[in-house]
């Protein structure tokens, strides 16, 4: 049986591409819910806080 070096390194750089690509867009979509959930808590008035 012979190893394909060609074919698994090519797996593994896709692998880390798909891995940093999730990573960069759960940073992005975090740093929007929290701009979001702060402008939220400012501009609304929530009669069940006061």
């Amino acid at each position: 049986m012979q190893i394909n070096y060609y074919e698994i390194g090519l797996v593994a750089l896709l692998a880390v591409g798909v891995v940093i690509w999730l990573i960069v867009r759960n940073r992005k979509d975090e740093k929007a819910f929290e701009k979001d959930e702060l402008t939220d808590t400012i501009d609304s008035s929530d009669p069940d806080k006061e």
